[in-house]
């Protein structure tokens, strides 16, 4: 089943967690996940459209990028969402990234790639977020098909599909099951756990504070590199050690 989701900085692991559920197998061919991104909402404040969680040498903490609200409201369609650059918040983002996970195995190997998406200064939060949302899916290796949507589409009931791992969740019509306001801050909703997912790997501070679950796809890539497609799919499921 498709799973529909909004636009993310640096989004938590649940996020690709959800992305990697529906790709599959088989002996001659990668079935790929579909995925929509919401792409005819409203921007909505303190959520992950603009702010990521990642972990620091003084435990978990938040980065979050300003945006523009132009003729005095946020009221306005997600892809018209202009970034603030006014603040010298780029510079304070790579340095807090760079403070925290330089030591970890892989970061040398994406930094450059990464922070030249930060250093091009995409004008508008989507185009950002998408520009960060493909370097993650290319770089964890996760077979997506991608996709906007067309309209908005309120959610229509509890998914009907009871072998579905989103049989709980809302649906939205065409796009599939509706994540858009599961994956948020502020609302635990448990997509690890459903997925069988909610297991530790190494983490930089771990000595000092423990594992901390759910953190930004950074902190798992700049971990695990490419070994991040194991955290994100089951291992029991079919296949996917063949395709790592």
């Amino acid at each position: 089943m498709p799973v529909l989701l909004t636009a993310a900085y640096f989004p938590p692991i649940e996020y690709f967690a959800a992305m990697a559920a529906g790709f599959t197998l088989s002996t001659d061919r990668v079935n790929p996940s579909i995925v929509y991104i919401e792409a005819c909402e409203n921007y909505q404040k303190q959520s992950w459209r603009n702010r990521c969680r990642f972990y620091s040498a003084s435990g978990p903490q938040y980065l979050t990028f300003p945006v523009k609200h132009e003729g005095g409201s946020y009221q306005l369609p997600i892809k018209e969402i202009r970034i603030d650059y006014s603040l010298p918040w780029v510079v304070q983002h790579q340095r807090a990234i760079v403070s925290a996970y330089r030591t970890s195995a892989y970061f040398e190997y994406y930094q450059d790639d990464l922070f030249s998406i930060l250093d091009s200064r995409p004008p508008t939060l989507w185009e950002l977020d998408m520009a960060l949302m493909q370097f993650f899916i290319e770089k964890t290796g996760i077979p997506v098909e991608l996709h906007e949507t067309d309209d908005y589409v309120k959610p229509s009931g509890i998914c009907s599909d009871a072998g579905s791992p989103w049989h709980m969740y809302p649906e939205a019509g065409i796009y599939g099951c509706d994540l858009r306001e599961r994956i948020h801050p502020k609302r635990p909703c448990g997509i690890l756990s459903g997925l069988g997912l909610e297991k530790p790997y190494f983490q930089v501070f771990s000595g000092k504070y423990g594992f901390i679950p759910n953190l930004s796809i950074m902190d798992l890539l700049f971990n695990e590199g490419p070994d991040s497609i194991l955290y994100l799919k089951r291992l029991d499921c079919p296949g996917v050690s063949r395709f790592v």
